[in-house]
């Protein structure tokens, strides 16, 4: 890893081409790309948004899973100087076009189809007034490509030259407490310094083969997962979607070093281990967390699969990574906390006052430095509720730090539950559910699951002459929402618990829960 790591996502590809060229850089069905070819196709691609119009200012929506297409048009697309806005694949049609409209792409890049979904189909009815074109990685993308001047078209050298430190990388939607979801905005200089951290934390090395399973509409597939691999010169090995024979092969065939994901996948593999025994030789380092770790869990990770560097991390799309634990560090510290603060970044827990409390003391955990959200996407009010005047971005999640700066975090202030590593915002599914007709009010909470960490079980009171069931209204969520929003419990009641100003008491509902 270069000691003069450019500033920009585009650049680290160019640098990475520069340093290791005829090197494997991504491998993807059987078929090897270098870096230099990686760098090259980019520079294609870009070339092609160049003469689509697309430059700074401009933002590109990717609605795909996983793919090697899926990173050459982020890197071609931020060369060109456009920020990218990553879409989450189980999205349903109006929650897609609402991110579409709210950051007015002019370019959505998608899939005809993905596991059954056709996402075409899906926002065909919504009001996109600044969406220009529609490319489907899977049939369009080379045509759109070679609709530019390809890898030497000098107007992509001087978008390069042209490319800063502070401009926008991307805009990557996440929920919040008030039912909307949120554009975090993340600039260049946010992402690469972090990451180059990150790398070090996990000793991640030139060579060594990277299956990411973590979808790219995420941090932790995007850049915690491909841009990580490229910092460090790693192989980037995607994958479309979880399957468990599939990550076997992978392990297997394309000997495998380094295997990030939610506690579920090392589960599973466990799982698998016990019935079909599989070579995991090659296996070396895992990164997991976005639920809680047993501390057997570590210690068969290690023991069983052979991951002897496994850690835990902590992040948010405000702050991709804000404390990770290192190698080395025993399984009951890595299952029982979330680590210390990254290099260059400040991590402190605060009182009801926000002074900070002594050591020990449970309070809001808040961070600070380098790798803190620009802001919100048009929205200076939540921007300044989430980050205070001295810089300090305000979590919502409650922990506590030992005197080494190892944090545990032990509640939520925000009204949050992690089901299968996805951060699930009642209010959010709360807004949708409500546009049931048969819905009167609706109150959702996160209850424990052995599997899943957590699942979402929604109390319904029916509209007058309603008589809604918990199958039909199950049905419906699947409909109208990402499948992991969707509660898994339906209980029909009469009413809910309220405190004198009408909110619902969430505390009683847990209780009967």
């Amino acid at each position: 890893m270069s000691e003069n790591l450019p500033l920009t996502i585009p650049h680290v590809a160019q640098a990475a081409a520069r340093n290791w060229g005829d090197q494997p850089a991504l491998l993807e069905q059987g078929e090897e790309w270098s870096f230099a070819e990686l760098w090259d196709r980019s520079r294609a691609a870009a070339s092609a948004f160049i003469a689509a119009g697309m430059g700074k200012g401009d933002r590109i929506a990717i609605w795909a899973p996983n793919s090697r297409e899926w990173i050459v048009a982020a890197i071609g697309a931020m060369a060109a100087g456009a920020a990218i806005v990553p879409l989450n694949t189980r999205l349903k049609g109006r929650e897609a076009g609402d991110i579409l409209r709210r950051t007015g792409a002019r370019l959505l890049l998608t899939v005809g189809e993905f596991l059954g979904t056709r996402y075409p189909d899906l926002i065909a009815a919504e009001d996109l007034p600044a969406l220009e074109r529609t490319i489907l990685l899977d049939s369009d993308w080379d045509a759109f490509v070679d609709s530019g001047k390809g890898a030497g078209d000098p107007a992509v050298t001087e978008a390069l030259a042209r490319l800063a430190p502070g401009d926008i990388s991307d805009i990557m939607f996440t929920s919040g407490t008030t039912g909307a979801p949120k554009g975090v905005i993340s600039t260049h200089d946010r992402i690469v310094p972090m990451f180059r951290h990150w790398v070090e934390v996990m000793g991640l090395k030139a060579g060594e083969r990277y299956l990411i399973i973590n979808p790219f509409f995420h941090s932790f597939g995007f850049k915690a997962g491909w841009v990580a691999a490229l910092i460090a010169g790693a192989v980037i090995v995607p994958m479309a979607s979880f399957d468990i024979p599939q990550v076997i092969r992978h392990i297997e065939q394309d000997r495998i070093n380094f295997l990030p994901g939610p506690p579920t996948i090392y589960q599973s593999l466990l799982a698998a281990k016990a019935q079909t025994d599989f070579d995991t030789s090659s296996l070396r380092g895992a990164a997991t967390g976005a639920a809680s770790v047993p501390p057997e869990l570590i210690r068969r990770m290690r023991s069983e699969l052979g991951l002897v560097d496994t850690v835990t991390a902590y992040g948010m799309t405000e702050c991709s990574t804000i404390t990770s634990c290192r190698r080395g560090d025993d399984a009951e510290l890595i299952a029982t906390s979330v680590g210390k603060a990254i290099p260059g970044l400040q991590v402190r827990i605060t009182g009801e006052d926000g002074q900070e409390v002594a050591r020990g003391e449970t309070g809001e955990i808040h961070v600070r430095g380098y790798g803190v959200m620009a802001g919100y996407l048009d929205d200076p009010e939540a921007t300044a509720e989430t980050i205070d005047a001295d810089g300090w971005l305000h979590t919502g999640d409650v922990g506590v730090m030992d005197e080494d700066g190892y944090v545990r975090i032990t509640d939520r202030l925000k009204d949050m539950y992690i089901s299968g590593g996805f951060n699930c915002y009642p209010a959010e599914i709360e807004k949708l559910l409500s546009e049931n007709p048969e819905v009167g009010m609706v109150a959702v909470i996160g209850v424990p699951d052995d599997r899943m960490g957590e699942i979402g079980k929604a109390f319904i009171v029916p509209r007058p002459g309603a008589s809604p069931d918990a199958e039909g209204l199950a049905a419906w969520a699947r409909a109208n929402m990402a499948n992991y929003k969707v509660p898994r419990i339906f209980e029909i009641v009469e009413s809910l618990p309220l405190n004198a100003s009408g909110k619902v008491l969430k505390t009683e509902l847990r209780k009967t829960a």
